[in-house]
C-alpha cells in the first residue's frame, strides 16, 4: 500500500500535478482563482458529463462569476460596457455572490436569484458554477446549503469544462436585483 501511495506522489511530481487542497471550515476570503478542493461537504460534486445530463433535465444552474465594476479613474461622463460573458444557456447569472463575506445586499440578492432559479423549491437540484479554479462557485454552493438547499451540485470546471466538451454557451446578462 505505501509503495502504491509513494508511486502515485511520484507521478504527480513529474507531472506537475498538485493535490487539490483540503475543504476549509469557512467560505474562502481571498486568493479566489486557484485550486479548489475535490469536494464540498454536503453537495455533490458533478464533472461535466454529469452537469450536461443535469442541465439536459431540467436543473437550476447558476453562474457566479463576478462582474468587473466600473474603474474608479474613469473621467465623468465616460462610457463603460461591461466585457461580454458567455455563460452556459438558461443559468441565472449572479455576479459577485461567491466572495467569502456579502453585504447584506448581495445576500439577498444571491437568496432571491436562489428561489427564482429554483421556483422556490429547496428540493429542486441545484448546479452552481463559475471557472475552472474558482473558489466562488464552491463558496456560492456552500452558501446554498446554508440557506437550505438540499439538492446542491458544485460543478468545479465550470464553463471551461462545458466549452472543453463542446457544449454550447450564450451570451449572458446579470440577473436584475
Amino acid at each position: 500500500m505505501r509503495r502504491a501511495f509513494a508511486a502515485v506522489l511520484l507521478v504527480l511530481a513529474a507531472t506537475g500535478a498538485r493535490a487539490a487542497p483540503p475543504e476549509p471550515e469557512d467560505y474562502r476570503q481571498d486568493d479566489y482563482r486557484s485550486p479548489t478542493p475535490a469536494t464540498l461537504r454536503g453537495a455533490e460534486t458533478v464533472s461535466t458529463a454529469q452537469a450536461e445530463r443535469l442541465w439536459r433535465q431540467g436543473a437550476a444552474f447558476v453562474d457566479v462569476l463576478p462582474r468587473p465594476p466600473r474603474p474608479t479613474a474613469l473621467p465623468p461622463g465616460t462610457i463603460w460596457r461591461d466585457a461580454p460573458h458567455d455563460s452556459i444557456p438558461r443559468a441565472q447569472w449572479l455576479p459577485n455572490t461567491g466572495f467569502g463575506a456579502l453585504a447584506p445586499a448581495t445576500e439577498a440578492y444571491f437568496r432571491h436569484g436562489l428561489a427564482a432559479a429554483t421556483g422556490g423549491d429547496v428540493d429542486k437540484p441545484l448546479v452552481l458554477f463559475c471557472q475552472r479554479a474558482c473558489w466562488m462557485s464552491w463558496n456560492a454552493a456552500r452558501r446554498a446549503l446554508a440557506l437550505g438547499y438540499r439538492s446542491v451540485h458544485w460543478y468545479p470546471d465550470g464553463t471551461d469544462g462545458w466549452a472543453e466538451a463542446g457544449l454550447p454557451l450564450e451570451r449572458a446578462s446579470p440577473v436584475a436585483p
